[in-house]
């Protein structure tokens, strides 16, 4: 076997350096009021620059994520450390007085995930077998990191990838099918919400309780916030996110090691990966702490920490991506249509069913498929007072996406056993 040419940047001091730069880069152009990039982030979500502005490093051999650590670091300590930041905010009570049609639509949504994907991979699977393989790859391993994606957001994508470990060239293209697909549909959102009033009739909808909920909405967004914090705030919120890291670490040596003994069988459902405990504990640690007193750490910034160790994260799995085998197989695409629009298909027969307004399907659904970046973008199209609808649901999301995202990654793996 050939061994690969040393990158020209190796030192991992620098490579972090030269990734924190292009992440700054990015934040700051994309803050520019500038047309230019005003119309240019428009088109390209921030996100997608994070993955592949690394990978084009990789891909040209200036950097290597094959020789680096850095991934390591980042999905052992950032990344149970962000789940926890995530899930700690989740406010029960303020999601129970969105109603039961906000929760409804939105598991609506989490359940056109879990069955969408599996389907699509059964439909596609079984018209074009070819596509069970991706070189002499195992595709449902790299599909489960899009329900990771679609049922909580990028932190649960990075889980399901260490729980299914696909190889990142197949990742990569994973990634490809997930912002392409999930972008188009954000953006029907958005076009929906500019015709609320003809969705609403065709779902004999009674939309007055929106109205409702956005003067409620109102006053809550005034409420409870820190307007100043420093080093004492951001020391206790790493304090809790690492102590978290630290416990799930710890349960996770003696558990995986005691199931491979006792019940090695198991090891078919990653039950023997340390990595499946690490992040499961971690997102059970959170929702726990979101019971107590500890949920008030996002008035002082709990779930933007999250989103900033996701971002490292992030940058070192597209530094381990080689773009040159990025769309060898569009029929992964195909998939990704199919698998996108069971969950329409599911999410409008549930809201006609019980009635509910477009809003409720609009951000039940991006609260699924694009998280806590895209969810209030979608509720402030309505109302800009309704943005906070959008934050509690896809924070919900964050915590529900571990487990879904694995539990459609076993179903996605039953269906190749099948298909095989």
């Amino acid at each position: 076997m050939n061994t690969p040419p040393e990158a020209l940047i190796s030192n991992d001091a620098v490579v972090f350096g030269l990734l924190m730069a292009i992440l700054a880069l990015i934040f700051y152009t994309s803050g520019l009021q500038t047309k230019f990039w005003k119309k240019f982030y428009s088109f390209v979500p921030t996100v997608l620059l994070c993955y592949f502005i690394p990978a084009l490093f990789n891909t040209f051999n200036i950097i290597s994520g094959e020789q680096s650590s850095l991934y390591s670091m980042a999905s052992r300590y950032l990344l149970p450390a962000s789940l926890v930041f995530f899930t700690i905010g989740i406010d029960i009570k303020r999601l129970v007085k969105l109603g039961p049609k906000a929760t409804i639509m939105f598991f609506a949504g989490t359940l056109g995930v879990v069955l969408g994907g599996p389907l699509a991979f059964f439909l596609v699977g079984s018209a074009f077998p070819d596509i069970l393989f991706f070189e002499k790859e195992e595709t449902w391993r790299g599909l489960s990191t899009i329900a990771g994606s679609w049922i909580g957001g990028g932190a649960n994508q990075a889980a399901m990838l260490e729980v299914f470990a696909p190889s990142k060239t197949l990742f990569a293209q994973m990634i490809a099918v997930d912002v392409l697909i999930g972008n188009i549909w954000l953006g029907l959102l958005l076009y929906g919400a500019q015709n609320k009033a003809k969705i609403d009739k065709w779902l004999k909808a009674d939309s007055s309780a929106i109205d409702e909920l956005e003067t409620t909405l109102e006053k809550i967004n005034n409420e409870e916030k820190v307007t100043n914090t420093g080093v004492p705030h951001w020391m206790i919120l790493l304090g809790v996110g690492f102590g978290m890291t630290a416990l799930s670490h710890l349960g996770a040596d003696y558990l995986a090691p005691w199931i491979e003994t006792n019940y090695p069988e198991l090891a078919q459902y990653s039950l023997t990966s340390k990595f499946f405990w690490i992040v499961i504990i971690a997102t059970t640690l959170g929702m726990f702490l979101s019971f107590t007193k500890a949920r008030k750490l996002e008035n002082i910034g709990a779930s933007n920490i999250g989103s900033l160790f996701l971002y490292v994260l992030v940058a070192t799995i597209g530094m381990s991506m080689d773009l040159k085998a990025l769309f060898d197989n569009p029929k992964f695409f195909l998939v990704g249509i199919i698998w996108i629009f069971i969950h329409i298909t599911i999410m409008l027969l549930v809201a006609r069913i019980i009635r509910a307004p477009f809003f409720y399907v609009a951000v039940g659904s991006q609260a699924n498929i694009g998280g806590a970046a895209s969810a209030p973008i979608v509720a402030a199209a309505f109302s800009k007072f309704l943005a906070p609808v959008g934050v509690l649901l896809a924070v919900l999301g964050y915590a529900v996406g571990t487990y879904g995202g694995y539990l459609t990654g076993l179903i996605l793996q039953w269906i190749s056993g099948i298909l095989a």
